[in-house]
């Protein structure tokens, strides 16, 4: 009886923690769209994913988690298939990353991300990482996304698969000889990289080590989110009061930039509030992670839970300059039907293997 009043519990403060973060986010979407109808329709728009991806994870919720281990490779095959019609028929400034099914831009990228993570994690349960053929194969696994991503060009998401793969590399229990062989190859090889990127990437990567290079062009976005992050001071202008962004000083307020909003209206105040939610939320995932005896569903946890941390911090630091801009969503509360859904279906998938896995 305690163990299933424990399972309950946890299970809400997990939802609870979710669902106060994407409160957050639709606040600021509000507060960023208030009086101008064209903004205000991305507010109803996200309240609208909202609906759909609570409805998608209850199904799924109703699913055991070991089914998507033997789903995995239909799963893997099916988005690949996806990344590979993107190239074809996608849409997007500058780079093609959605495809268009009516009124939703569906975004194969962030599927990809879980079904990935689920793929390998579901070859890694059963098999010896230490083995070089296995990890060969690993790389496989997460080579062939990555490089479709790389090609659309989406850089940012690319690098999330990085992270992604030496997390799930070292919790299966990858050697440091593996992992430091790994990383000294992905240094090695970064000139190449470099020389693969589009044009307006490179430019990106210069501009966050000298933003005034271009005030007026690269730089501008950079140097506007400062600007309305250090505006906010300690407690902020205050709710509905920001100015960078009713002015349209700030681009992309409602994906890249929308943390500088709430440092702005909240402050320093406002960003530590919401540093200690992620925190708490991320917290409550490392102890479902590390509670189960179940191989697979730790690696499909950590590899979840690095994603999402990933996203936050990277999307945190560059909207200060700490990171270049790469188009990374803050999860839960930037606006976007795909990012918003997979995230949801992350946290079921969580909660599933809190229910249904073995616990010590």
């Amino acid at each position: 009886m305690l163990k299933h009043l424990k399972k309950l519990f946890e299970e809400r403060k997990l939802f609870g923690w979710t669902y106060l973060l994407i409160s957050i986010g639709l606040l600021l979407l509000f507060t960023a769209s208030k009086g101008i109808f064209m903004r205000e329709a991305l507010f109803l728009k996200q309240c609208l994913w909202l609906i759909l991806g609570t409805v998608i994870a209850a199904f799924v919720k109703k699913a055991d988690y070991r089914d998507f281990q033997k789903l995995a490779p239909l799963f893997y095959i099916i988005i690949l298939f996806c990344l590979v019609m993107v190239l074809f028929v996608g849409r997007g400034s500058g780079a093609s990353r959605w495809i268009r099914l009516g009124w939703f831009n569906f975004q194969p990228s962030e599927f990809a991300k879980l079904i990935t993570i689920i793929t390998l994690a579901a070859y890694l349960s059963e098999k010896d990482i230490r083995r070089p053929h296995i990890l060969l194969f690993s790389l496989f696994i997460i080579g062939i996304p990555f490089l479709f991503i790389l090609k659309q060009p989406d850089l940012g998401t690319a690098f999330i698969f990085i992270l992604v793969f030496f997390a799930i590399l070292y919790q299966a229990g990858g050697s440091k000889g593996q992992i430091l062989t790994l990383f000294v190859i992905g240094v090695l090889s970064s000139p190449v990289l470099w020389f693969m990127m589009k044009p307006y990437q490179r430019e990106r990567i210069l501009t966050f080590l000298n933003p005034m290079r271009d005030p007026l062009g690269k730089g501008y976005n950079l140097i506007q989110s400062i600007i309305t992050i250090g505006s906010g001071g300690f407690w902020g202008r205050g709710f509905l009061r920001g100015t960078q962004t009713k002015l349209a000083f700030l681009p992309e307020y409602h994906t890249d930039f929308i943390f500088c909003v709430l440092a702005e209206e909240l402050g320093f105040f406002g960003v530590m509030l919401l540093l200690f939610i992620y925190y708490m939320f991320f917290r409550i995932i490392a102890g479902i992670i590390y509670s189960t005896r179940d191989r697979f569903a730790r690696l499909m946890g950590t590899g979840i839970l690095t994603a999402l941390v990933s996203q936050a911090v990277i999307n945190m630091c560059m909207t200060m300059g700490l990171f270049p801009v790469v188009g990374i969503p803050l999860p839960f509360i930037s606006y976007g039907g795909s990012s918003l859904i997979v995230s949801l279906i992350c946290v079921v998938l969580l909660v599933n293997i809190e229910e249904n896995s073995l616990m010590f």
